[in-house]
């Protein structure tokens, strides 16, 4: 029982062990398959790597369909790339260039689907050892059969050994926390209305506890995996921009906590978070339900918060004041200080303007899990000819907008892509010309052991090498003891796969290294008898190619995951500042029929996604680097949150104006002044913290609250509220809520000032070791519009 809950402990889900009990009844059944009806051995050679790496190196998720589909593609892209390894084998200058380009290819081709990236493994395994094992055209069909044996037996030990149960950790992690925020907004709405007595309070309380570990299980489980958790399918694709929108809606509702004193527009407020409350719910059961929906079921739970919002809209501007021209009389336009008034209707905004930016979180995450039932909902032969939801992108355009946000030299996928693909051409070129008897091992110890810095690659090669000499000890003197009892070492084999799979989930990568010479080990002696002397081979092999990623991993940016990160914050923040900049320069113009309004930031908008793709790759490669944290991944976490938060209110700020039925025909020169005055200068606090996460400058101090622009800002949209007409209002309330945006962004800087300083503090010191002095990789310019 100890033994199973350890296992359990180590294995979540038992995952490996299912992995290593798949591998260990089909690769040796399979080697003894092949091995008895063909005298070539080649066949079985690749019958065996084949069902090893498609079967313990790779483990798609999802329902069943959808893993069978991936594995089917597996075994089909195997093929081509054994087919071309073949015929470059033979000439070392080609094998090499090939190797490079080929690893480059698969490697970066994961930015674009994590079924992709966790297939690199057995993809660059069937390429490495057709192009390691010299072998002319006529040599391909054998090849094909084996690997189309482990094909087929995957497919079906997939489906039928101890099937894995249909886990879709992030969705149902989505849908919890849709859940209990929509318990949280239906309990505020229920405060209000009723009072806050006490026990509500208490109740509250409670409520929202539970609703931030729901958002703190959903942000564990998004960050769980090396790499992006997306695909290529729609339903995957869209199910990413959820989990930015769940994350945005619990930053606005942890923004300002609700407040207790009434308020004119409590009412239709209330009836917002209500009807926001039901569609979260409906959206939640949407989401975490396995069956087939009919699009469209959420469709009248949108259109009621859309109405409900829209009323609110309109309530909160019958509710402007009107002030006597008696007590303003006399006094100069420029010299009179904001009507009391007025200033009072401002600041009871405050509700209205929370509930219009929950209500858009809100309606972005029921669009966005509409499309993936209608996703879900498509025919088998919709989806083989690709017809796509209404409104969702295509796959082909996804799938160049994510590689493209990745050939930036800053990226960490890229140089992680460019640093393997040398690493692996660079261990054939050595094995070809060192004339070793099994090249294979030199590129597999390189694919093995290299990582995102030096360091931990040379920590991985002594693990490797240390693991690999265990394992020969082992194999060894086992294969000593059994010499020519075959029988024995083919009940050997399965044992020693089990462990194989199972070791470096459980034990430790070096165990998994040492279970893995033991299972070739007795390979090689099966299919060619020679002893222990083949596992010295091995060893020798496989330092080699150890020795080859510490020096492309040296050599090729050294920098390791935490400096990475540093440029990835950095840029993060850059580019959603500029976004926000756009989102509030349209804003603002459009209100002001004196100017040409702005044009909308597309261009912004696609840089700011691009940069958040490249710093969810470098936290990722943050957290599963090995060793000491030399930042606080608290810290970590709260500035890649706040940068999601700055773009997601970009977003929010031309939801806001495109939404905007009223007349722009007014001077409005100084609300917008005003606001891009103050907007300058918040934005241009974000652009310096940017520049100094970089090793260049400092992280300034965080600007105080301006009480003298928020007056300056209510006495130029004072005269559109206290008028007496109607249609100019509408307007001046949301020139009030872009307002109320940037105070939103400016409260975060508070939260980012010392995260942001810790980065600087260690971007500095990593660029002293270095003697490099590394400035921003743009200029910034104020934005003045």
């Amino acid at each position: 029982m100890n033994v199973l809950r350890s296992l359990l402990r180590r294995d979540a889900g038992l995952t490996a062990l299912r992995r290593s009990v798949r591998a260990a009844i089909v690769a040796p059944g399979l080697f003894a398959v092949a091995m008895a009806i063909t005298d070539s051995p080649v066949v079985p050679l690749f019958a065996a790597f084949g069902s090893i790496a498609m079967l313990l190196f790779v483990e798609f998720a999802g329902p069943m369909r959808d893993r069978l589909v991936e594995q089917a593609a597996l075994v089909v892209t195997g093929a081509v790339l054994i087919s071309l390894g073949t015929l470059v084998s033979r000439e070392v200058w080609l094998c090499t260039v090939a190797t490079a380009v080929v690893s480059f290819v698969v490697l970066f081709s994961g930015v674009v689907s994590s079924a992709l990236a966790g297939a690199s493994t057995p993809l660059l395994v069937s390429f490495v050892l057709a192009a390691t094992l010299p072998g002319t055209a006529q040599a391909i069909p054998d090849r094909l059969a084996g690997w189309g044996l482990a094909g087929v037996t995957s497919l079906l030990a997939v489906r039928l050994l101890w099937p894995t149960p249909v886990r879709e950790p992030l969705r149902n992690a989505t849908a919890n926390a849709c859940r209990a925020l929509a318990v949280q907004l239906r309990a505020e709405a229920d405060c209000v209305l009723r009072g806050f007595g006490t026990a509500d309070r208490t109740a509250l309380d409670t409520i929202v506890g539970e609703a931030s570990d729901a958002v703190t299980a959903l942000r564990e489980a998004y960050f769980a995996t090396p790499y992006r958790p997306t695909g290529l399918s729609t339903s995957t694709r869209v199910l990413i921009r959820l989990v930015d929108e769940v994350l945005l809606l619990a930053t606005v509702l942890d923004r300002v906590s609700v407040g207790e004193k009434a308020t004119p527009s409590d009412a239709v407020v209330c009836g917002v978070k209500t009807a926001a409350a039901d569609l979260l719910r409906a959206s939640a059961e949407a989401l975490s339900t396995t069956d087939d929906q009919e699009p469209g079921h959420l469709t009248p739970l949108q259109e009621r918060l859309a109405l409900t919002r829209s009323a609110m809209e309109n309530t909160v501007t019958s509710f402007r004041p009107v002030t006597t021209d008696s007590r303003r009389a006399g006094q100069p336009e420029d010299d009179r200080r904001p009507d009391p008034t007025a200033t009072r209707f401002v600041s009871s905004l405050e509700p209205s303007f929370r509930a219009q930016e929950m209500s858009f979180a809100v309606s972005a995450i029921a669009r966005n899990v509409e499309l993936i039932l209608a996703a879900r909902g498509r025919s088998l032969w919709q989806r083989l000819i690709g017809q796509r939801p209404e409104g969702a992108a295509s796959t082909l355009a996804s799938a160049q907008e994510r590689a493209g946000a990745h050939t930036e030299r800053h990226s960490a996928w890229l140089r992680n892509s460019v640093r393997g693909a040398i690493a692996l051409a660079l261990a054939v070129l050595v094995a070809e010309q060192s004339g070793v008897q099994h090249s294979f091992w030199v590129a597999f110890g390189t694919l093995a052991v290299l990582r995102s810095s030096a360091v931990l690659t040379g920590q991985n090669s002594l693990r490797a090498i240390a693991g690999t000499a265990v394992g020969i000890l082992i194999g060894g003197g086992l294969i000593y003891l059994i010499g020519s009892n075959t029988p024995f070492l083919w009940v050997l084999l399965p044992v020693a796969v089990l462990f194989t799979g199972l070791a470096p989930a459980t034990i430790s990568f070096a165990a998994g290294q040492a279970g893995f010479t033991v299972s070739i080990l007795i390979l090689f002696n099966l299919l060619e008898p020679v002893g222990w002397r083949v596992g010295i081979v091995r060893i020798e092999d496989v330092a080699i190619g150890c020795a080859v990623s510490v020096v492309v991993g040296t050599l090729f940016w050294p920098r390791g995951a935490a400096p990475l990160l540093g440029h990835a914050l950095a840029e993060g923040f850059s580019e959603s500042t500029r976004y926000l900049r756009g989102a509030i320069g349209y804003g603002v113009t459009r209100c002001d029929s004196l100017v040409r309004t702005a044009p909308l930031p597309d261009e912004e908008r696609y840089r700011a996604a691009a940069a958040a793709r490249r710093l969810d790759d470098a936290f990722r490669g943050f957290l599963a680097e090995r060793g000491t944290k030399h930042l606080p991944l608290t810290d970590v976490t709260t500035l890649v949150t706040a940068v999601a938060v700055l773009r997601l209110t970009a977003d929010a700020v031309l939801d806001l104006w495109e939404r905007d039925q009223g007349q722009s025909g007014a001077d409005r020169t100084a609300a917008r002044s005003e606001i891009d005055r103050s907007g300058d200068a918040l934005l241009s606090w974000y652009e310096a913290t940017a520049n100094a996460m970089t090793g260049s400058g400092d992280v300034p101090e965080a600007q105080p609250r301006d009480v003298g622009a928020d007056e300056r800002l209510i006495h130029a949209v004072e005269r559109d509220l206290v008028d007496g007409r109607s249609e100019q209002s509408p307007t001046a309330i949301r020139v009030v809520w872009t307002a109320d945006h940037l105070e939103a962004a400016r409260r975060l800087q508070r939260l980012v000032l010392k995260p942001a300083r810790a980065v600087a503090e260690r971007q500095r010191e990593h660029n002293a070791r270095l003697g490099l002095f590394r400035p921003s990789a743009r200029p910034h310019g104020n934005g003045t519009r």
